[in-house]
C-alpha cells in the first residue's frame, strides 16, 4: 500500500451506537473491554456506485462473530442493515470502503466481561487500490506467525485480538521490502494472507487452501461463484510451502483488497495469467452489479 493512502476515516459523519455523530466528536470510554481485551469484532465492505456489495453476507458474518465472542450485535438484522445504506448515502460517496465494528465498553474492567456494554459503530471513507501501485502484483513473504487451530481461538470469527498476529506477519514482511505475508497453520500448511485468502493455478484450475481453519470469506466464495460460472475447476485442499513451486500463478482476495494478482512468493515467481485475467475481469463487471 502507497505510503500516501490514507486508509481512515478523518472528517464526516459516523454511525454510533443509532446516532449520526461527526467523526471527530466520537468517543468511546479509555476502560473498555474491547479496547483492554480484544472483545471487537468487525467487518471491511466495500461500496461501487453508491451500492455495498454483498452487504447483507457481511451484516450476517458480523452477528455471527459476535456470537461466537459470547454476545449479540445491539441491533436487528434490518436496522443494522438500513444504518450502512443511511451512512453511506448522507456522505454522499459512490466509492467506498465501510467499517462496520462492535465490542464490548465499558463496565466491569477485567477478563471477565458480563456486564459490559455492548457497542457498534459504521464508519466510512475512499478508498483507492489497497496496495497502491503494486495493485498489477504483489510480492509475499512467509511469515513466521502460525495461524491458530480451531481448538485455541474462534477462528471463524473476524475478531480483533486474531489479528495481532497479522499485523506482526506485514509489518515484518514491510520491513523486509515485501508487500505482504502468507501464513502458515499450525501444521505448516499454507492458510491466508494478513488479510486475504489466496489461490493458485496450474493447468487452467483453482487451488486455494480448505478454510475450515480460517474465517469464510465473502470475496472467496465470490471467486469459486465466477470460477464455476467459467466451468474452472476449483479444488480446496491442504497445500504446503513446497507445493507452492507447482503453481503457475496466484492471487489474493479479499473485500479491501479485492482481487490481486501475486509475482513473487518468498523467492517463488508467478505470472499473472489467463484465469487470473478472467476471474479479476469478472469479478470487476460483478461488482456493479452487471452479469458476466
Amino acid at each position: 500500500m502507497s505510503a500516501a493512502q490514507i486508509f481512515t476515516q478523518s472528517h464526516g459523519d459516523i454511525w454510533l451506537n443509532g446516532v449520526h455523530i461527526p467523526i471527530k466528536e466520537a468517543k468511546i470510554p479509555l476502560l473498555s473491554h474491547g479496547l483492554h481485551y480484544g472483545s471487537t469484532v468487525f467487518e471491511g465492505e466495500r461500496a461501487y456506485g453508491g451500492k455495498i456489495f454483498k452487504s447483507a453476507q457481511h451484516t450476517r458474518r458480523l452477528m455471527s462473530s459476535c456470537n461466537l465472542l459470547g454476545f449479540d450485535l445491539p441491533f436487528d438484522f434490518d436496522t443494522f442493515e438500513q444504518a450502512k445504506v443511511d451512512i453511506l448515502q448522507k456522505s454522499g460517496l459512490k466509492e467506498a470502503y465501510i467499517r462496520a465494528i462492535a465490542w464490548k465498553g465499558s463496565g466491569a474492567l477485567g477478563v471477565g466481561s458480563t456486564d459490559n456494554q455492548i457497542n457498534a459503530a459504521i464508519c466510512l471513507w475512499p478508498m483507492d487500490p489497497y496496495f497502491g501501485e503494486a495493485g498489477t502484483g504483489i510480492r509475499l513473504a512467509l511469515s513466521d506467525w502460525r495461524r491458530p487451530p480451531p481448538q485455541c481461538a474462534p477462528v471463524k470469527a473476524k475478531a480483533a485480538g486474531l489479528y495481532t498476529i497479522c499485523t506482526l506477519s506485514k509489518d515484518a514482511a514491510i520491513s523486509a521490502g515485501y508487500d505482504d505475508a502468507l501464513m502458515l497453520d499450525i501444521d505448516g500448511r499454507v492458510s491466508e494472507c494478513t488479510g486475504a485468502h489466496i489461490f493458485f493455478v496450474r493447468d487452467g484450475a483453482l487451488f486455494t487452501p480448505k478454510a475450515d481453519w480460517m474465517i469464510d470469506g465473502i470475496t472467496r466464495a465470490t471467486v469459486i461463484e465466477i470460477a464455476n460460472k467459467y466451468a474452472i475447476e476449483v479444488n480446496e485442499i491442504s497445500m504446503l510451502p513446497d507445493d507452492i513451486k507447482t503453481y503457475s500463478e496466484a492471487f489474493i482476495c479479499g473485500s479491501a483488497v479485492e482481487i490481486v494478482p501475486i509475482t513473487e512468493i518468498n523467492g517463488t515467481d508467478f505470472t499473472p495469467g489467463e484465469v487470473t485475467g478472467r476471474i479479476l475481469d469478472a469479478y470487476t463487471k460483478i461488482k456493479y452489479g452487471y452479469q458476466f
